[in-house]
């Protein structure tokens, strides 16, 4: 009898398995450019010397049976972070996202894809305290690294674009 319980046991392990698999890739079509960003990703800022370290663990995954993707990152441990949420908007034809954050502002914007490999993020800022109105980031999966480039329009002039190189990771995000 124990040999069935199991067998039995073994079974709805598999089952389930390949369950959550197939649900974790089932997206969208418009969604399915995104596959490869789905799991979990940390980058360490570059930072001047002597100056605090900076570390940005985000997470990419699958939402509303497959019509969004949700992202949440945070910085240094709970310090600052966010979440999204991107889908597919049949009216508007286009890719859009929604961005709250733990610093009280928020962002909405759009995601044109350039090529399966990159897209680039148009957003507006509402309630930035730092004079922030808009964002535009470009981002690129090369060789299993996450390649963000990111501006900001504050007070009027375009930042410089700053980069950041996100790799898989084992971390969690955390919110205090």
């Amino acid at each position: 009898m124990t040999y069935f319980k199991s067998l039995f046991f073994a079974l709805c392990l598999c089952t389930f398995s390949s369950f959550a698999n197939e649900n974790a890739s089932n997206l969208d079509k418009e969604l399915e450019v995104f596959k490869p960003y789905l799991g979990t990703w940390q980058a360490d800022f570059k930072v001047p010397e002597g100056a605090k370290k900076i570390q940005d663990v985000g997470r990419w995954e699958r939402a509303l049976n497959g019509k969004a993707i949700r992202t949440m990152h945070s910085i240094n441990e709970g310090e600052y972070g966010g979440e999204s949420m991107i889908f597919y908007d049949s009216k508007r034809k286009s890719l859009v996202f929604y961005y709250f954050t733990t610093a009280g502002f928020y962002t909405k914007g759009t995601i044109t894809v350039l090529s399966p490999t990159q897209f680039v993020a148009y957003e507006e800022v509402t309630g930035s305290k730092e004079g922030v109105t808009k964002v535009k980031s470009t981002s690129d999966l090369k060789d299993d690294k996450f390649i963000v480039s990111t501006s900001y329009l504050k007070k009027g002039e375009w930042t410089k674009p700053e980069q950041r190189i996100y790799t898989r990771s084992t971390k969690t995000v955390k919110f205090k």
